[in-house]
């Protein structure tokens, strides 16, 4: 097939374009060629729609924060949904968030994202016993209701002092109250393999995240061997593994709510996941795939 990924920058490190560079690689070495023009199909990112072709969108999410205009926000989300011949959601949390407010149609698919393994077995951990006997993690483009702070809280009431909690990604400063822990590494915007190099070096990863939907970094995390600690809210639990740490956080109703102001988490409410799925990105293709190409044949 000649595809075209439409709304995608290659040269962007945030979770979506970071998605989009795995799933591209992927389908190129499967003998796809990834086109500008003249298209099979074309595959958009969040919105858009190109005539001529059929069009398949992946959705990251849709806007419900009352604080802002969420309705305008939304506005081009559902355009693009309602006129994509298929759509491909990251999470079942996804499909019923969109279903919601947006209301059902035919060709939804639910495809979980995923990462390349054989990538990530190349590289290397780091070597950071000689500091500490146990290390941890967390990594965000911080925001409110990524909880920093309930992220460092968890950790320092759960984890022994010869523990570390490396905090990766931007605006960490901005987001965390409580930095005067000796115990606490603020290591900054790391390139993708530093960020593996050190999840491999990592025995728990967390991310307390208020209703995500299908964080990539916790796919890198848990394909890297590290235990998961996740909020129940949201479409995280569904790729943190068996083995993972659900922490109860709100049962949602759906609507419209201020997301930057999270709640305080209680850490007596843990549970075992439950839920698994595969995150090898050659198998997350193969649905890509399928997808594109029974589109294709329309």
């Amino acid at each position: 097939m000649n595809i075209l990924f439409n709304n995608v920058d290659f040269s962007s490190r945030s979770g979506p374009n970071n998605f989009g560079q795995k799933l591209a690689r992927e389908l190129t070495n499967r003998g796809h060629a990834l086109v500008g023009f003249d298209p099979d199909v074309a595959l958009s990112f969040i919105t858009g729609f190109v005539p001529g072709c059929r069009n398949v969108l992946r959705l990251d999410g849709i806007y419900f924060n009352s604080a802002q205009e969420w309705e305008k926000l939304n506005e081009p989300i559902q355009k693009s949904y309602e006129a994509a011949d298929a759509v491909i959601v990251q999470s079942e949390f996804n499909r019923e968030l969109t279903e919601r407010y947006f209301g059902k149609r035919d060709n939804v698919y639910v495809v979980h994202n995923g990462t390349c393994l054989d990538l990530i077995s190349q590289v290397s951990p780091v070597d950071l016993t000689r500091e500490r006997e146990d290390v941890w993690m967390c990594a965000s483009s911080w925001r409110p209701h990524k909880r920093l702070d309930e992220n460092i809280r968890y950790f320092q009431e759960h984890a022994t002092d010869r523990s570390i909690l490396l905090v990766a990604g931007s605006n960490a400063q901005t987001w965390a109250s409580n930095l005067s822990d000796d115990r606490i590494r603020l290591v900054g915007d790391l390139q993708w393999p530093q960020m593996i190099s050190l999840m491999k070096a990592s025995s728990r990863f967390l991310h307390l995240a208020l209703l995500d939907h299908c964080p990539n970094v916790v796919i890198d995390a848990r394909a890297s061997g590290c235990q998961i600690i996740c909020s129940s809210a949201g479409g995280t639990k569904e790729i943190a593994g068996k083995d993972s740490v659900i922490v109860r956080d709100i049962d949602w109703d759906f609507l419209p709510f201020e997301l930057y102001k999270p709640r305080r988490l209680d850490f007596s409410e843990l549970s075992s996941g439950e839920k698994t799925c595969d995150i090898d990105i050659k198998s997350v293709c193969n649905q890509y795939e399928k997808v594109l190409e029974n589109q294709n044949a329309k």
